[in-house]
């Protein structure tokens, strides 16, 4: 077998990023690489934190579950020495939030968060968001649905529309 390069780890991040629930003999497959050294080079992006999770995607509307998020612009106050990142790190350790970003434009953080309802996610939002110390003011979207999340399309309801052809 080749020796892979550095290039290859960006190829084997490429590969789990399109579908994480590939295994790791179908990678070496794809490359030409040995198991083992798929193996070894997918640990040690996980241990350099470049692979931080594996994620699977669920339309829970599929199952009945009532689930509702909101994106919510956060306008802070940065912080002498460590600017937006303490206020950063507070929020995401709230369980109910999915997201955190900062942000260019009128507020500084863009912060995902969901809940079981509306009422759940309000009361989040005013209890527990809006009176972080260095938090100014928050504007909060409700998701209304979801077509697509993370480069995945939820719902495809497009028709097959090929005729079909017999002999």
């Amino acid at each position: 077998m080749p020796v892979p390069s550095k290039s290859v780890d960006k190829e084997i991040l490429a590969i789990l990023e399109e579908n994480a629930r590939i295994s790791l003999p179908e990678i070496a497959f794809m490359l030409n690489m040995d198991v083992e050294e798929v193996a070894r080079r997918v640990r040690e992006l996980e241990e350099r934190k470049v692979i931080t999770g594996y994620l699977t995607l669920v339309n829970w509307e599929k199952v009945g579950e009532e689930r509702v998020c909101a994106f919510i612009e956060v306008r802070t106050q940065p912080q002498r020495d460590v600017g937006y990142d303490a206020v950063a790190e507070r929020i995401s350790r709230f369980s109910e939030v999915r997201s955190v970003r900062l942000m260019s434009g009128a507020y500084d953080l863009a912060v995902i968060v969901e809940g079981r309802n509306m009422r759940e996610v309000s009361n989040f939002v005013a209890t527990r968001l809006a009176t972080i110390e260095g938090v100014v003011s928050t504007t909060t979207h409700f998701v209304l649905k979801t077509y697509k999340q993370d480069g995945v399309i939820f719902e495809n309801e497009e028709e097959d529309r090929r005729l079909v052809i017999s002999p």
